[in-house]
């Protein structure tokens, strides 16, 4: 059990490290309430789920500019100041649809425009975190600490949707987003904390500015087929395999329950993911993580198949979603290792912010693509095509790039 269990060393042994982890936490919490109330509020308003997959476009565009745009400036800064400029905005975004929530009817664009300013915040906070991570923590601790910082999302991810599903079904959206509000001071005040003796910069070339550093980013990645898989199959499994926008109208027609479904739904993936990482102590024996990754992510595919096979039966949809998220945090385990582990820091914040907007911006394109999909035909239809294509994509990039599989730590990347 010892062998299976978490390792918690990155935790004992970095004070910052422990912070960042304990702040993010409380303020990841408060986001998942504020994702559930996003959810069902426009889906209230609209009754469509086009719409609610529009709030994934409004995020995408911003993502994208930010993402790519940004990460130079991870890599020349203090990051400690950049996360808590990021941390401050973020607080914003939620604090106007907070205001939004008490006009009792808001127009869209008030709304699409506060997710558009989260997702854009959302682009410099997480690749800044991302990127110090190697700064706080040895390099034979990456693998732990990653893992760890998917148990922080994870049972953020089990106790705010389950709990913020409760709140906007009980005491209305405007509690929702107003917890959300103030769970983002755990996480500026841990910012604040962290490396308050000394700056945390990297070391850049002074030349490496504007828009040749965005450029130098980029073709960092060209030729390096095993780090550019590691971002293609999560968007394989992110675009086609997140049903997460249909779960309001699944929760109304297909499961005949209240929007507190909508809630556990969002805490079954989340549930599975943190079984998954709390059980990760096996990882640092394995010594092909491109291989477990391909394996991985093959298992979330035929899981949200499934999921989306089991008509009204709401016991096996959340045995499935949590099957899918078990196996979605092991292949994130492995491909932010390979990434920090090849990655020199010089171009850390880059190669963060395009994983970022991978993993982040993903789900919002697979928002969009699953609400259309939905429209055109059915929620049904959506989830289980969903699932399959992200099984064919897998079996692509498996036969396409053969040394994915074969990649070994040390390895060329």
């Amino acid at each position: 059990m010892r062998g299976l269990a978490i390792d918690i060393t990155p935790l004992r042994r970095s004070r910052d490290f422990r912070l960042l982890w304990g702040g993010e936490l409380l303020s990841q919490i408060g986001s998942q309430f504020t994702l559930v109330a996003l959810f069902v509020q426009v889906y209230a308003l609209t009754h469509s789920s086009v719409a609610v997959g529009l709030i994934g476009l409004a995020q995408l565009v911003p993502m994208l500019f930010v993402s790519i745009g940004f990460g130079p400036q991870i890599d020349r800064r203090d990051r400690r100041t950049l996360l808590v400029f990021a941390q401050l905005g973020l607080m914003t975004s939620s604090a106007l649809l907070l205001f939004g929530a008490h006009l009792g009817h808001p127009p869209l664009v008030l709304i699409y425009g506060a997710a558009a300013l989260s997702a854009a915040f959302l682009s410099v906070s997480m690749p800044t975190r991302s990127a110090m991570t190697p700064r706080l923590v040895s390099p034979e601790l990456l693998p732990q600490a990653a893992a760890l910082n998917q148990i922080m999302w994870q049972t953020a991810g089990i106790i705010g949707p389950a709990l913020g599903g409760i709140v906007v079904s009980t005491y209305g959206l405007t509690w929702a987003y107003g917890v959300d509000v103030v769970s983002y001071l755990a996480s500026l005040t841990a910012a604040l904390m962290v490396g308050s003796q000394r700056p945390i910069p990297a070391d850049v070339d002074d030349e490496d500015v504007g828009f040749a550093a965005v450029l130098n980013g980029l073709r960092y990645l060209r030729g390096r087929r095993v780090l550019q898989s590691t971002f293609t199959i999560d968007i394989v499994a992110m675009v086609f395999g997140m049903p997460r926008v249909l779960f309001p109208v699944l929760s109304d027609k297909q499961f005949h329950r209240g929007t507190e479904v909508v809630g556990w739904l969002f805490a079954a993936a989340a549930f599975g993911a943190f079984v998954g990482a709390a059980s990760s102590g096996w990882i640092g024996r394995v010594r092909r993580p491109g291989l477990a990754i391909i394996v991985a992510v093959a298992v979330w595919g035929a899981a949200i198949a499934a999921f989306g096979l089991v008509g009204a039966n709401l016991g096996l949809a959340l045995l499935f979603l949590a099957i899918a998220g078990a196996a979605d945090v092991i292949s994130a385990v492995f491909r932010n290792t390979i990434q920090q582990l090849v990655v020199p820091d010089g171009l850390r914040g880059r190669i963060s912010s395009i994983n970022i907007f991978v993993v982040a911006g993903g789900p919002r394109l697979g928002d969009l693509e699953g609400g259309l999909v939905a429209s055109a035909f059915t929620p049904t239809v959506s989830v289980v095509s969903g699932g399959l294509l992200c099984l064919a994509g897998v079996a692509v990039i498996a036969i396409t790039v053969p040394q994915f599989a074969r990649w070994h730590s040390g390895d060329p990347p």
